[in-house]
């Protein structure tokens, strides 16, 4: 399972009111960082309400056709990334600056009654599945680890923050999903890494992006071992 610092972690009780800021193709995966311009009344209501309760929020990714409905509640995705503010700056006007770290999924159970500008929800926080390929979840990460390397050995600039990347994570499904987080920007692509729950898979699907980038900046050097 993905390894998380208890302080990382909301109070239960948090997941049955969890405010959601709903964006159009944003996934927030846990170990990202998303920086976020709060201008929306409703949105700088859900930030400032954050950041007296317990600094923690879903980023749910608005299903594709929500320009008609952006100002009333359009359909979301029922898996979303919990996010915990960890940087805020609340400017003058009262918009705000904020820092997001993505701290797990959740899926959506349902959503609340209107009692307030912003949408709130009843969420369930997911766990990854053991894996039922321990040994293979094992090879990918070693698999991975090396690709990155060789990834480092050719990028301009950042080679050595990639390195470490990888290597200071507390477990394989963490070093998925931080890298993936940093990587992978198609929102689909996102998405379901969001949604899966067995580290192998992301894992391996980890490696496919990897691989594809290293193809891109050194041909033929990309492919797996």
């Amino acid at each position: 399972m993905s390894a998380k610092r208890e302080d990382d972690l909301p109070d239960p009780s948090a997941l049955s009111a969890l405010p959601i800021f709903p964006l159009p193709n944003c996934v927030l995966l846990p170990g990202g960082l998303l920086p976020l311009h709060v201008f929306e009344p409703r949105y700088r209501e859900l930030t400032r309400d954050c950041l007296a309760d317990s600094k923690v929020m879903a980023i749910a990714r608005l299903v594709p056709g929500h320009e008609t409905n952006y100002f009333g509640r359009p359909p979301i995705y029922p898996y979303a990334g919990l996010g915990r503010i960890i940087c805020s700056d609340e400017l003058s006007d009262g918009r705000y600056h904020i820092l997001l770290r993505g701290v797990g999924r959740v899926r959506v159970e349902s959503e609340l009654d209107a009692a307030h500008s912003y949408r709130r929800v009843r969420a369930t926080l997911l766990e990854d599945r053991r894996t039922e390929r321990p040994q293979i979840a094992r090879e990918r990460y070693l698999q991975l680890v090396s690709l990155c390397d060789r990834l480092a050995s050719v990028l301009d600039e950042g080679g050595d923050q990639l390195r470490e990347l990888v290597r200071s994570q507390p477990c394989e499904a963490s070093c998925a999903d931080v890298l993936t987080a940093a990587l992978v920007t198609d929102p689909d692509d996102r998405q379901t890494l969001l949604e899966s729950l067995d580290p192998a898979d992301r894992l391996e699907r980890a490696i496919a992006h990897v691989g594809r980038l290293l193809c891109e900046l050194a041909p033929c050097s990309g492919q797996p071992n």
